[in-house]
């Protein structure tokens, strides 16, 4: 999953600083120019220059690199129109079309290729008209070629630093992947070898001390000796203690994905805030079991990420009767009923696979709980 940005990266990333530099010498340039720079008056641009500001911020706080285009959008078009309209009170052949720029390189961190090209056409032929019919430039289309160059150049730069970003989160994701996957490996050859151990003492150490305890018994029967007596008693003592350690080391027969759950989350920013709980006597019976879980884990705090818009996820693993319980809850705004989509089907088929059953309801903070039941014996 690609992880959400912080507020803080959104606000204050390396492009958003560029963008605030170029719009602070923006306006310095803007109240340095003539008189004659301007349609009407200074301060319409003045008003126009504040307006994208504002629009701009107030996108990242939509445009957290997993939102639908549906939250931004509007913004992003109403953002673009704040341009085209600042060049109306700001004469194109000054500076005003430093805007258009940084309009497009917003764009390229957003759009895909074709609407790129849409949106550069539309935007370059208002400036095109705007030149030409309400400034009465000549040879507006030199105007258009220099600033369409730059335009190109802003978006190829902010789309390969996109594409460095989505990278950098795939390789987040796998190495996550890997991590919990290696923790899960650990943890499954941990348990083999103590199962080992244990089917050792019991069928080695606790056979010859059964043999010796009868030939001890056997013994003192014939010789009457007291020592022999005490050697029997300490015979009979050792191979119950040996038996108890054998009962409490398959006890604790099962994987514990603790770590590995832990693992799976540690690449995660906030928000949104991810609270893990997992019992003492939560321990799965078989690797497919833990995949099952990490996997549910894994897809559904994706979707808590890229749709409810949470602050917090609660993640708890429990034993509950015969079987093992995993609960996932937010306080976000996803609302009920869920359009199920290729992720939660894959849950479901994951969790039917193994005779468990998947459920979805509200959660009590606010958001969506989702709750899967496995049985202790896959």
């Amino acid at each position: 999953m690609d992880p959400a940005p912080t507020p803080h990266s959104r606000y204050l990333g390396a492009m958003n600083l560029a963008a605030y530099f170029t719009w602070v010498a923006l306006v310095v340039l803007l109240f340095d120019s003539p008189s004659r720079f301007f349609l009407i008056g200074r301060f319409e641009a003045v008003v126009c220059m504040v307006v994208f500001l504002a629009v701009f911020m107030i996108k990242q706080r939509y445009d957290d690199g997993t939102s639908p285009a549906a939250k931004w959008g509007g913004l992003l078009a109403l953002e673009g129109v704040v341009v085209l309209v600042t060049n109306v009170f700001w004469a194109p052949f000054s500076y005003a079309p430093i805007l258009t720029i940084m309009f497009m390189a917003d764009c390229g961190m957003l759009l895909g290729a074709r609407a790129l090209v849409l949106v550069g056409i539309a935007l370059n032929a208002s400036l095109y008209a705007i030149s030409s019919l309400v400034w009465g430039v000549e040879s507006a289309w030199r105007i258009l070629i220099a600033y369409s160059a730059f335009q190109l150049f802003a978006v190829l730069t902010a789309w390969y630093a996109r594409r460095a970003n989505e990278t950098a989160a795939q390789l987040r994701e796998t190495n996550a992947h890997l991590l919990a996957t290696r923790s899960l490996l650990e943890e499954s050859a941990r348990d083999h070898e103590r199962l080992r151990l244990a089917r050792e003492l019991h069928d080695v150490a606790g056979h010859k001390l059964t043999a010796l305890k009868l030939n001890l018994t056997a013994l003192q029967r014939e010789t009457g000796a007291p020592n022999v007596d005490t050697a029997t008693q300490l015979a009979t003592e050792l191979l119950a203690d040996i038996r108890g350690v054998v009962a409490q080391m398959r006890q604790h027969d099962g994987l514990d994905i603790r770590e590995a759950l832990t693992q799976l989350i540690a690449p995660l920013p906030a928000p949104p805030r991810i609270h893990l709980e997992i019992g003492d006597e939560a321990r799965v019976s078989s690797v497919a079991q833990a995949e099952t879980l990490l996997r549910v884990v894994q897809e559904a705090i994706t979707n808590v990420v890229r749709h409810a818009d949470a602050r917090n996820v609660w993640v708890e693993l429990a034993r509950d009767g015969e079987g093992i319980r995993l609960g996932v809850r937010d306080d976000g705004g996803a609302k009920l009923p869920l359009r199920e989509g290729i992720g939660l089907a894959g849950m479901r088929e994951r969790v039917a696979a193994l005779a468990g059953r998947l459920e979805i309801s509200r959660a009590a903070q606010g958001g969506l709980a989702l709750d899967v039941q496995l049985p202790l014996q896959a």
